[in-house]
This record gives structure tokens, sequence and C-alpha cells, in this order.
């Protein structure tokens, strides 16, 4: 049985599960998120805490998975609506910065140009200095799925160590050539 699909997710005070029979919705202070439900797996609201189950006899590999998965991306949705999510990068390079306008995040990596980031439906953006990005939203996936595309604007290069990286992640330095005398 899975380690994790298993265990009973709890319900914070503030927060609404709504089990429909094949989407579960969670409402909160931070917002709501709702995701569907397969049918080899069963939602249930047991008090004050949520049961993941699988249906039918449970044994396929399909069932299995799924168990385990549909109980993580539940857990994540009550703690999105409570406290939420966030992703923080660092920009490394003389004369790079990043500016939040709005709904957009402006960069000036070394291009040309600047590279405008349209921000997703949930997802704030804040920029604390002029070469830090805070990403904040309900939505873990959101969240990460916008902070690993404006990460691959320009990616951390392995012989100077510039680039777009996330807070604290370290870049492996590489030597550059070498001439033998």
């Amino acid at each position: 049985m899975s380690r994790v699909g298993k265990n009973p997710v709890p319900i914070p005070s503030g927060v609404t599960v709504d089990v429909k029979p094949q989407e579960v919705s969670v409402k909160g202070p931070k917002g709501s998120l709702s995701i569907p439900v397969r049918s080899e797996v069963k939602v249930s609201v047991d008090g004050d805490q949520v049961v993941v189950e699988r249906s039918g006899s449970g044994a396929d590999r399909q069932a299995r998975a799924l168990h385990g998965t549909t109980r993580a991306h539940i857990a994540n949705m009550i703690t999105g609506v409570t406290s939420g999510f966030e992703k923080k990068l660092e920009i490394v390079g003389v004369g790079w910065n990043a500016k939040a306008q709005g709904k957009r995040l402006i960069l000036n990596i070394g291009f040309c140009h600047e590279v405008p980031v349209d921000m997703p439906d949930g997802v704030e953006v804040e920029t604390p200095g002029p070469t830090q990005i805070v990403f904040r939203g309900a939505d873990c996936q959101q969240v990460g799925q916008i902070a690993a595309v404006v990460r691959k604007v320009r990616p951390p290069e392995p012989y100077k160590g510039k680039g777009i990286r996330y807070a604290g992640e370290f870049v492996r330095r590489k030597s550059g050539k070498s001439f033998g005398s």
C-alpha cells in the first residue's frame, strides 16, 4: 500500500473541501483550487481530514501510482490556500537586473533588448532588490512553472557563473582553456 496515500490530510480551520465524483475543490483565505480525480481513486472527507483510497480492487499499477499522487496534490492545495507557495530567483551578472511592473516581469540580462515575462493568473511577482525575484501564489505547480520559465531565459553558465538561478542553487564552475608551455 502507498505510504503517502494512506495518510489522511488534515483540514485546518478556515478551509473547506468539496468532494464531487470527478473533482475535489479546496477553498481558503488565499483562494480556491480544484483538481480532477481519476476513477481509480476515491476521495472522501471524514470529519476534519481528507481520506484518499483506491476504488475497486486497487491492485493495478495505475491505481497504486494515482493513490499517493492524488493525496499529495490535495495536501499541496490545502497548503496553498492557507499559507501559499514561494520561489526565489537570483540574477548573477554585472548590470543585469529585473523589475516587476504589475503582472509583468521585465528582465535586463545581457541581451540587446529587455525580456518581458507575463505572469499567469494567481501568481504574484515581486522584486525586493534589482537582482532578486520572488514568485508567490496558491498553486504549487504554477509558481514552480513560472520560476522555471524565467530561469530558462538565461540559465547559469559554468564558466563565469552568470545567469538566473534559484536562491541557494550551487553552480559547478569549470576552468577555462589552459595553454601548455
